[in-house]
């Protein structure tokens, strides 16, 4: 038998005070790994703070050129947002791809960049996208914030809030998913920012997800899937388990990125024409 004691934050300060208080309580948003976890006995908090419904955690507009998302919207609701399809196409595919409905329905945003899962999705696209992670305490730079597997830069009673992502020229996100659970065994978010700059995160690969820099160099002077042909992934840190070796995985990790870059092409080429 489990025990802990469940409260309903209704602010972010009332969340400070109550973490501040119990050192062993944990913030439940959708609880898509939380509570497994709990059930496996691998995790027994003291207290459950419930910080679904805080106002403060909600929201999703587009100022100054950048997308902002609340840390408590869900994945279908970044999927469904006219405003992101908009902004940033990309990410609204992502989110719509990510687990199955039961998953989208129930999990948020700033749940999975938080737990940094090494195949969740978003922290693809936070990482290609050059996302601000911004708590209530302080900003931290996608570069900076995403430290391994099931680890991030957030420290005791930190609370991610929002996060701000800059809209990219052109970004495409493409995955090879688990057959059961729908989640990246590899996954490839390309993104370009200005005429040479390209950002590419793949995720579900390796221990954490991580910046492939070979592929960021040669699409920087070539945006096409011709440009990564002749580079490989580095498998000798990546994951190997019973659904697929290392090299299998950086190979993976490759022909994601290839795709991702190829429907930068097809989707420039239907802006052009009107989407004709």
């Amino acid at each position: 038998m489990r025990t802990f004691s469940y409260v309903k934050a209704t602010s972010l300060k009332q969340v400070g005070e109550l973490l501040a208080a119990n050192a062993d309580a944990k913030l439940l948003a959708g609880g898509m790994t939380l509570i497994p976890t709990m059930k496996a006995r691998l995790a027994q908090p003291s207290h459950l703070i419930d910080i679904a419904g805080i106002a403060e955690l909600s929201g999703i507009e587009v100022k100054d050129g950048k997308l902002t998302i609340g840390a408590a919207t869900k994945h279908v609701e970044v999927a469904k947002s006219a405003v992101v399809k908009k902004a940033i196409p990309a990410l609204a595919y992502l989110a719509s791809h990510i687990g199955d409905p039961q998953v989208r329905n129930r999990g948020t945003i700033g749940g999975s960049l938080a737990n940094n899962d090494p195949a969740a999705d978003y922290p693809s696209a936070a990482l290609s996208l050059n996302a601000t992670i911004v708590t209530s305490k302080r900003e931290i730079a996608a570069d900076d914030f995403f430290q391994g597997m099931f680890t991030t830069a957030l420290e005791a009673g930190e609370v991610v809030v929002k996060i701000v992502f800059p809209v990219p020229a052109k970004a495409a996100y493409e995955k090879f998913p688990h057959p059961a659970s729908g989640y990246a065994m590899a996954g490839s978010f390309v993104s370009q920012h200005g005429k040479n700059v390209v950002r590419v995160a793949i995720t579900g690969a390796g221990p954490g997800v991580f910046r492939w820099k070979d592929a960021e160099a040669a699409l920087g002077k070539k945006l096409a899937a011709a440009s990564v042909e002749g580079l490989s992934v580095d498998a000798t840190d990546l994951n190997e388990d019973m659904h697929g070796t290392k090299e299998y995985r950086a190979n993976l990790a490759k022909v994601m990125t290839k795709r991702a870059v190829a429907k930068l092409a097809v989707t420039a080429a239907a802006s052009k024409s009107g989407g004709k």
